[in-house]
């Protein structure tokens, strides 16, 4: 009688990453090729090469991004999914196609392996909905406590159709400003995720790519001077940093600002102010005002552009945001002083 025996692959003698994992042998090999490449689009990836060759068209936007949040998991999205969709955003903020993506993991000792097929499963969807291909990454493993379970570095490569410039630079005064939808979103799921807060409607992530809501943007106008995805700091600190780029006045309008209910009441419950609260799947848009209301209706006719609103306008008054509130007086919007919530993206 003969017995067959079934021997393991090396990597799934472990349900845990252990610093074998890092150590450029075996354990690294079966890592890479059955948990990380087996998700991804092997045509660039699996190519055992130290880079990707890459067919570019015309002008390029570069960006890089690091992804630190906690927890790695939450309503409405993850770490992956995340760390896609920001780079997407960003060089969609440059006025760009997404085309290419690298990927770099660093791994604490101890992370599940079910967790690290996940958050790789998610970034492979999250690429293929946002058309960008990961083409080349990196994989490294420290010690128990030196990180977080999961650290993500992308960087993005884009190209920039015609003579298309969006940048803060190019704000003026009397172009109008759009926001593609509600505000705070994810900064409110963050929170109530680590605090083990829970409401009646549950406060799902706003994380999603915003390729498709440009190029409706573009399809209406090429006439745009400013996009930016209000990330950390909120909406806040992003017309603040475009105001003082472009030295004009941004005066927003508090009741034209689009908020989920829930979201309004849990920011009172807690004191925080939402125009400071990350947003992962919104952009601002700066627009001369004779576009504003087409632009306007093309964003809307996109499922996640149904709440979008004109918010405010540039003026030449003294660089610096101001809003007017709901009871008619005017205040200082200023950039925050500290961190309302760390691990944000």
């Amino acid at each position: 009688m003969i017995m067959e025996i079934s021997c393991p692959t090396p990597h799934n003698r472990y349900d845990k990453i252990i610093l074998a994992h890092g150590s450029g042998g075996r354990l690294s090999d079966r890592l890479i090729h059955d948990i990380i490449i087996k998700e991804l689009d092997k045509a660039y990836i699996d190519s055992s090469h130290d880079g990707a060759i890459l067919e570019i068209p015309g002008k390029l936007a570069f960006t890089t991004d690091s992804f630190v949040v906690s927890p790695l998991f939450f309503p409405g999205g993850d770490i992956g999914q995340l760390a896609v969709n920001g780079t997407v955003n960003d060089l969609v903020s440059c006025g760009a196609t997404p085309l290419y993506l690298s990927l770099s993991l660093i791994l604490e000792e101890g992370l599940l392996i079910n967790e690290l097929a996940q958050v790789i499963s998610s970034m492979a969807a999250a690429a293929t909905r946002a058309g960008i291909k990961i083409v080349t990454g990196d994989t490294k493993v420290v010690e128990k406590g030196k990180a977080d379970k999961i650290f993500i570095n992308t960087t993005g490569i884009g190209s920039v159709a015609g003579n298309r410039s969006i940048s803060p630079y190019r704000c003026m005064a009397g172009d109008k400003i759009i926001i593609t939808g509600t505000i705070a979103d994810h900064g409110i799921s963050i929170l109530s995720t680590r605090e083990g807060l829970s409401f009646e409607s549950p406060v799902t992530s706003d994380c999603a790519p915003m390729n498709e809501i440009a190029e409706l943007i573009f399809s209406a106008t090429d006439d745009i001077h400013v996009l930016r995805d209000p990330t950390r700091g909120g909406i806040a600190s992003a017309l603040n940093e475009i105001s003082h780029t472009s030295a004009k006045e941004i005066i927003i309008d508090e009741a034209s600002l689009p908020f989920k209910e829930q979201v309004k009441g849990a920011c009172e419950i807690m004191g925080m102010d939402p125009l400071y609260l990350a947003n992962e799947g919104k952009l601002l848009v700066f627009l001369p005002d004779k576009h504003a209301d087409s632009v306007l209706k093309a964003i809307k006719s996109h499922p996640l552009g149904r709440e979008a609103a004109i918010i405010g306008r540039v003026s030449n008054g003294e660089p610096g945001v101001k809003i007017k509130t709901l009871v008619g007086s005017t205040r200082i919007v200023d950039m925050i002083s500290g961190e309302q919530l760390p691990r944000i993206c």
